[in-house]
């Protein structure tokens, strides 16, 4: 049973121009990239500030 509700993200593209969809979509990459990095990084800060805190085999 399809939906009467719009498609918001059809919506959201319609109402913005080729060049400001481009924009957003590459800020959203760029967050996305950014916000993945940190936390590889804080991960890596992490188990370096506790290097015995490890689950050990066996």
């Amino acid at each position: 049973m399809p939906s009467n509700l719009p498609n918001l993200r059809r919506l959201f593209v319609e109402s913005r121009s080729e060049g400001e969809e481009s924009a957003y979509s590459r800020n959203a990459f760029y967050n996305l990239v950014l916000f993945m990095s940190s936390v590889a990084i804080f991960s890596l800060v992490a188990q370096r500030v506790t290097p015995g805190k490890g689950i050990k085999a066996g």
